[in-house]
């Protein structure tokens, strides 16, 4: 462990484990690689959506004049959407 490491401790169903153990073992990596790896994934994966609903929404938000949008908007907005998916 690194002084940038966190431990964490996770329940999981026997199903769920025996397949991890079974990713692991098949790819040479560790439990915990695994993990971290299909975190990371994910959270690649919301991250592109994000910044797509951003465009979506600064390309149909007017009828082409931007002139009172700012990026610190689009930002703002993102973050709204963020905290309503965490609120739900």
């Amino acid at each position: 462990m690194s002084a940038n490491d966190i431990r964490k401790n996770f329940v999981f169903k026997k199903e769920i484990a025996e397949h991890l153990e079974e990713l692991a073992k098949r790819d040479g990596k560790s439990m915990t690689t695994i993990i971290q790896e299909l975190v990371e994934e994910k959270y690649q994966e919301i991250s592109k959506e994000e910044k797509l609903e951003a465009l979506y929404k600064f390309a149909g938000s007017s009828n082409g004049d931007f002139k009172d949008l700012k990026v610190q908007d689009i930002k703002a907005m993102m973050g709204e959407e963020k905290l309503k998916r965490c609120q739900s």
